[in-house]
């Protein structure tokens, strides 16, 4: 599995996104966006109602790989107000037996006590070890900070002019972006500068390409 050392703490990157903190026992994560599927579904788009369950199974996938102690969410956990998804969630997260944390993002509108009724603790920000866990990405001196919002991605030119836009985990000298974990959120292209590294997923593998 691809690994990156940052203050010399190794963090290991998942092809579904998820990036595992090995020091500390903590799986990170963010952007899943449960109940955008069903929120436009209801609202009339075409969007397939399996996107849902895929969500679902790629959380399995993280976290039997890594067993954590903790599940971490960077925000914008649920994409919208109560909907059918959140009973699924329910379910799903009563079958857990991980700790759940969540830092806050601007799409987390449901309220907190809901949250902290599953169980879940709520953060706007965290502070662990110089490292700063928040969804949106902040600077500050003295602090790494690991976030979301982005949903980072970079385009790949091949031969002619093919192209593929691809999710990734951008890393810049004080701050590593998390892809988008959610199946159905689009990707935001960024342009690597020097020092930069780009760590882009397939659906087997996360492979260093800049």
């Amino acid at each position: 599995m691809t690994q990156t050392t940052i203050f010399k703490n190794t963090f290991l990157l998942h092809p579904t996104g998820a990036m595992y903190w090995k020091e500390q026992d903590v799986l990170l994560i963010a952007d899943v966006h449960f109940g955008k599927v069903a929120h436009f579904r209801k609202h009339g788009s075409a969007v397939p109602q399996e996107a849902i369950q895929t969500n679902f199974e790629q959380l399995d996938k993280a976290i039997a790989y890594y067993n954590p102690k903790e599940v971490c969410f960077l925000g914008d956990l649920f994409h919208s107000d109560l909907n059918i998804e959140w009973a699924y969630f329910e379910k799903w997260i009563s079958d857990q037996t991980v700790r759940f944390t969540l830092v806050i993002g601007n799409h987390d509108i449901i309220s907190p006590l809901r949250f902290e009724g599953l169980g879940i603790t709520i953060y706007d920000e965290r502070i662990i070890d110089g490292f700063l866990l928040t969804h949106h990405p902040e600077e500050r001196d003295g602090l790494y900070n690991f976030c979301g919002h982005i949903h980072p991605g970079v385009r790949l030119q091949g031969m002619g002019r093919q192209a593929l836009k691809m999710p990734c985990f951008f890393k810049k000298k004080s701050q590593l972006i998390l892809p988008a974990f959610g199946t159905f959120t689009g990707n935001y292209l960024l342009e690597p500068e020097e020092g930069d590294e780009v760590f882009v997923l397939t659906p087997d593998e996360v492979i260093l390409i800049a």
